[in-house]
């Protein structure tokens, strides 16, 4: 019978390894995640954070959030893109307050000095942070990713300046401005390929934006089965079945249309 203690101590081995294993705590997004601040135009200090996938990318998806929130909206889903191999940033915009238990500096900093923090007063926040992408963290291509007011924002800014994104992608937009600016407007001038979606309650807010976007341009209008959610929770949680659907239209837009890298514009060694 002395074949079994070392079959013993093996199993102890075993159980030690496992329960070790399971103490030790996961990365969280926050540890994933660097923070950075950059300039708005008016000087205002932006807060971010930066997610930095393992391999190359010339890609990066630009995050903004929704209202009386802050980066933290994204502190679940950038990971999930940061899997699909993009280089992820989630701003603070002004117009904010706090989401999950992270607070917008952004907005702290601009009521602090006394600066409006309207919807529209967060659109130089949006183009700084784009901006940014380009210049610090030296993308070739960026897409865009709006939330509720910023979802509009998005796609005013797109249609404005056909150099702002290669891609948008806009959960429940809707004219939220009484018209300054016009969502719809701007809309029939956006030239980018273009994603999308709302709670399924939500459609009639953003059908007609989503009608005018001019005919050649590649856009998708993923309108959900189930209820669904506002703006990017409808993400939230990540690995729910009430969730999948939404996450399997964004992959698909993203695969066939913000390529990772961008070959033409970089060289990559054999």
């Amino acid at each position: 019978m002395s074949a079994s203690k070392p079959s013993l101590k093996l199993s102890l081995y075993l159980l030690l390894s496992v329960l070790l294993f399971a103490s030790t705590p996961a990365k969280s997004a926050e540890t994933l995640a660097k923070t950075v601040e950059f300039p708005s135009k008016d000087g205002l200090t932006i807060t971010g954070e930066v997610y930095r996938p393992s391999g190359l990318s010339t890609t990066v998806i630009v995050l903004f959030h929704q209202a009386g929130s802050s980066r933290g909206e994204y502190r679940a889903i950038a990971p999930e893109l940061v899997k699909l191999g993009y280089m992820v940033l989630a701003i603070d915009q002004r117009a904010g307050e706090t989401f999950g238990g992270v607070p917008n500096e952004t907005n702290q900093e601009a009521v602090m000095a006394d600066k409006k923090t309207g919807y529209t007063d967060a659109i130089p926040d949006m183009k700084a942070a784009v901006g940014y992408a380009r210049k610090d963290l030296s993308a070739k291509r960026v897409a865009v990713w709006g939330s509720s007011y910023s979802a509009s924002l998005v796609l005013v800014l797109a249609g404005q300046d056909k150099d702002f994104a290669d891609a948008v992608l806009s959960f429940s937009p809707g004219e939220y401005f009484r018209g300054k600016p016009a969502v719809g407007a701007a809309a029939k001038s956006i030239k980018v390929p273009t994603f999308i979606t709302s709670a399924r309650k939500e459609i009639t807010k953003w059908k007609p934006i989503f009608d005018v976007i001019p005919e050649g341009v590649e856009a998708v209008g993923f309108i959900p089965r189930a209820i669904g959610r506002h703006g990017s929770s409808a993400l939230l949680p990540v690995n729910s079945p009430k969730t999948q659907a939404y996450w399997e239209e964004v992959k698909e837009f993203l695969k066939a249309h913000v390529p990772v890298l961008d070959k033409k514009k970089v060289k990559v060694a054999q």
